[in-house]
């Protein structure tokens, strides 16, 4: 008999993926029915749900993390054996302008959840999508799952509220209850606010209007990439290796808390650098250490043409400088670590733009 799993946040990147990962395991001999969790609207973006939207054992259905009888009914009427909700406010910079609908949609969204599942199906299996912006202000690196929770944002202390209640309901109904702290994880599904797909975007708009500027003699315009702190440090990994992960927390003998990560932090600068290179432009920066605000990104050429400008714009009211973690704990529990590199995943996400751009 089918075991049937309900996937939150199927339009964005971790939602897909966890679909897609699905199938794939259909067509190995497993049989999941899945169920995918949209929110009603006029035109739904569902350009990453290409790969699975017509699966025969794929649905789509509708709720949302803020409405309390649509999730009760969802739970209710699908009896899921799996919940795995990716869906989230998730964007950090934006979490200031609303901080009361970030709590109540990654926070809340949770509760609806595990309440659900308390009433209408106490077997079911639910999964809560943490954050590395729940460590915040860190004490130590890498951190690691005894790190205290220190967030610097409305997002991260959201989702510390959701470490919180997945502990809670653990703890006091015997749900198999997971919330894992997912370090930053990156793909070609990523939406383009997030500073890694906007570098990636950036990158393949310019190499197109390089191309032009010199075909041109020096007359077309480029228009410089802006960017915030550049010198933030993240870890960051592909996103499709999360997804296993996941899968493997979801399913062992007794629910617990997990950390995925790399264990490696690179900055956004060198992202920058790196994205650059794979698409064989050559630059340099000029930095000047008395004002971040006047550093650029320069093409190599003899009129100094800036491809990355600093705008404060984009600079967050409260920054998490550093962030690192250590999946060890993981690992030997799990067997879990991520296959991809750094380089492989910023090769992917380059080349994945630029395949995009040349289409148009």
């Amino acid at each position: 008999m089918s075991k049937k799993v309900l996937v939150t946040g199927i339009t964005g990147q971790d939602g897909a993926n966890m679909c897609e990962y699905l199938v794939d395991l259909n067509n190995s001999g497993e049989d999941y029915k899945i169920f995918g969790m949209v929110r009603r609207s006029a035109n739904p973006n569902m350009s990453n749900c290409e790969k699975f939207i017509n699966n025969n054992n794929f649905q789509i259905v509708y709720g949302d993390l803020t409405d309390t009888v649509s999730i009760d009914n969802l739970v209710r009427e699908i009896q899921p054996d799996y919940v795995i909700n990716f869906a989230a406010n998730s964007f950090v910079g934006c979490s200031w302008d609303s901080p009361l609908h970030v709590l109540d949609t990654n926070g809340g969204g949770v509760v609806r959840f595990l309440e659900a599942i308390r009433k209408h199906s106490p077997k079911c299996r639910f999964y809560s999508a943490g954050s590395s912006e729940e460590f915040g202000d860190v004490d130590y690196s890498p951190q690691d799952m005894k790190h205290p929770l220190k967030p610097r944002s409305p997002y991260g202390a959201s989702k510390c509220t959701a470490r919180h209640m997945v502990k809670v309901y653990r703890e006091s109904y015997g749900i198999y209850a997971v919330h894992a702290t997912l370090f930053n994880h990156e793909g070609t599904k990523r939406g383009e606010e997030f500073v890694t797909r906007k570098i990636t975007k950036n990158v393949a708009r310019l190499r197109k209007e390089i191309a032009a500027y010199l075909e041109s003699g020096h007359q077309s315009t480029i228009t410089p990439m802006e960017l915030g702190n550049i010198y933030a440090k993240r870890d960051w990994s592909d996103s499709e290796d999360f997804v296993e992960g996941v899968w493997l927390m979801m399913n062992q003998d007794e629910p617990d808390d997990y950390l995925l990560a790399s264990g490696e932090t690179h900055t956004i600068k060198e992202f920058v650098e790196k994205a650059f290179s794979e698409a064989g432009i050559s630059g340099n920066w000029m930095e000047d250490d008395t004002d971040p605000l006047k550093t650029k990104f320069y093409l190599n050429t003899s009129d100094s043409i800036p491809l990355v400008v600093i705008n404060p714009k984009f600079y967050r009211p409260n920054e998490v400088e550093l962030l690192l973690g250590d999946p060890t704990e993981t690992k030997e529990k799990l067997g879990w670590e991520p296959k991809n590199s750094f380089d492989f995943l910023v090769r992917k996400m380059v080349r994945s733009d630029l395949n995009e751009v040349e289409e148009k």
